[in-house]
């Protein structure tokens, strides 16, 4: 029999392997998040007719003769190449880019895959729709996320309630403008009498407590002069800078809680001291907040000094206020602390207040103000608090690392997840198993299973990774398969013609 023969057949089988990998990757060019794949063919064994030859004395060397027996396919390989990003608008599909796969489960069998057509079941589990099988990741607690430990299910259910929780620190940031002018002196005219009495004062740290039938007109370092008809001012010191911050009870009822900040202090050599109180006057400790539903809350708290140096940094100091509010249901008292970090020279001043506690007991609130400054300029001085109303989960987002915050109807934004990310060394060696899914083989690697930003990975959310599947490439593989396969089909027929030849010899 004519090796030809042999040779077609095996050309013919490796030219229809090649076409069913052709019309496998068309079929899926609209499968989101398929890889497409590519064959490679090599020879087979060859027969020798003669061996080689090495070059003689008198006589050079030969090669061998051999003729080749066919074809086979070398190898069906997995084109890892990134598909382009289609955007969807729903907020739960995400994309992937990079070298990665997500990471889904059914029972104790673990799956890859780089379909993110992902939504939310009705338990509030985050699953691919398609099959049911759970998109593993790291659950955050009470907003803090540790990617260090071992993945799970997520699950984030639809009106998941948040708590309540009480301000346990405010923190102030910002300026506070060193050149602020201070009260030069002060003119109180007292119409309470008559006539009308004046009377004038210059004198460092004398107070006067203006009111609308005593008016007080003040003369500033920086030559304005302002009538005031409320409020005590001091020779010496600044007119307040006034903010509000926001704190919440163990209920999470809000308190709007004013604070003052008078500089009551200069200095050219040790900087300046700012006094911070719950009233412009410095030497009251107490004052009364209407709430929003009529009802008062007392305020104490001790007022506080901040020594700047001449840099303007915040000086380490010691004091220990607290603060204190008192409403209709309860007490909320905390106990003081201090810490201030800086550096310059002078003494005294302080870092860290206090904040709110709760009727249950004592909790230690810290009124941080480490990262004030002191320049010349605005003030632009502002607290913010942490703790919370409580409220109900509204809508979720994902950002590209993969992390899926939660937006409450308490204005809260807090991390609830985050989506795990696979990576193989070779990729290119996994196992298909259906349905977009991938699982290790021998030759795959193990999965390293981090964040997408630990893998290099980028994660697009509410868009879906295309088909990398190129048509017109296809396409062209297609004709070249086909002009493949027909050439082999004649080297058969001439093949049987030429056997055909042979048996027509015998006639």
């Amino acid at each position: 029999m004519m090796r030809s023969l042999f040779s077609g057949v095996s050309g013919l089988k490796s030219h229809q392997t090649r076409m069913d990998v052709i019309g496998n990757n068309i079929a899926n060019v609209n499968t989101t998040g398929f890889k497409s794949s590519r064959t490679t063919f090599a020879d087979t064994l060859s027969q020798t007719l003669t061996g080689a030859s090495s070059p003689q004395e008198n006589l050079g060397g030969t090669n061998p003769k051999q003729i080749g027996l066919g074809v086979g396919v070398a190898s069906v390989d997995l084109l890892f190449t990134d598909g382009s990003v289609q955007s969807t608008g729903k907020n739960t599909d995400l994309c992937l880019s990079g070298n990665g796969l997500f990471v889904v489960k059914q029972g104790s069998q673990t799956y890859y895959t780089r379909d993110g057509a992902f939504a939310f079941d009705a338990d509030g589990n985050y699953v691919l729709p398609s099959s049911g099988l759970y998109v593993q990741g790291w659950m955050a607690k009470d907003g803090v996320l540790a990617s260090n430990g071992a993945i799970t299910n997520i699950t984030i259910p639809s009106g998941k309630s948040m708590a309540a929780k009480a301000t346990e620190k405010v923190t102030y940031t910002g300026n506070i403008n060193a050149a602020a002018p201070t009260i030069l002196s002060m003119t109180q005219v007292d119409n309470t009498v008559t006539p009308a009495q004046t009377t004038t004062t210059s004198t460092a740290k004398a107070s006067y407590t203006a009111e609308a039938k005593k008016p007080v007109t003040i003369k500033m370092s920086d030559g304005n002069s302002v009538t005031q008809t409320s409020g005590t001012y001091t020779v010496g010191y600044s007119n307040p800078v006034t903010t509000t911050v926001k704190f919440y009870d163990e209920l999470g009822n809000a308190h709007n809680v004013p604070l003052y900040f008078t500089k009551t202090a200069t200095s050219s050599t040790a900087g300046n001291t700012w006094t911070v109180s719950v009233l412009p006057d410095i030497s009251k400790n107490s004052t009364t907040i209407t709430e929003a539903d009529g009802s008062t809350t007392t305020v104490t708290m001790a007022s506080t000094a901040l020594q700047f140096s001449t840099e303007g940094k915040l000086l380490s100091g010691s004091s220990s206020p607290s603060l204190t509010l008192t409403n209709g249901a309860g007490p909320w008292t905390s106990a003081g602390s201090t810490s201030g970090t800086g550096t310059g020279t002078g003494t005294g001043g302080t870092g860290t207040g206090t904040g709110l506690g709760s009727s249950t007991g004592v909790d230690v609130s810290t009124i941080s103000f480490d990262t004030l400054t002191q320049y010349s300029g605005s003030s632009t001085v502002n607290g913010t608090a942490d703790g919370n109303a409580a409220g109900t989960l509204s809508s979720v987002s994902v950002d590209s690392s993969g992390i899926i915050t939660g937006t409450y109807t308490n204005g809260v934004r807090q991390k609830e997840a985050q989506v795990a990310v696979a990576q193989f060394t070779n990729a290119s060696g996994l196992t298909k198993t259906g349905n977009s899914l991938y699982q290790e083989s021998n030759n795959s690697g193990t999965a390293n299973v981090k964040t997408a930003s630990d893998l290099g990975c980028t994660i697009t959310p509410s868009a879906l990774e295309m088909s990398n599947v190129d048509v017109a490439n296809e396409f062209s593989d297609m004709i070249i398969t086909q002009r493949g396969f027909q050439s082999n089909s004649k080297i058969i027929t001439v093949g049987d013609e030429m056997l055909e030849t042979l048996i027509n010899m015998k006639r």
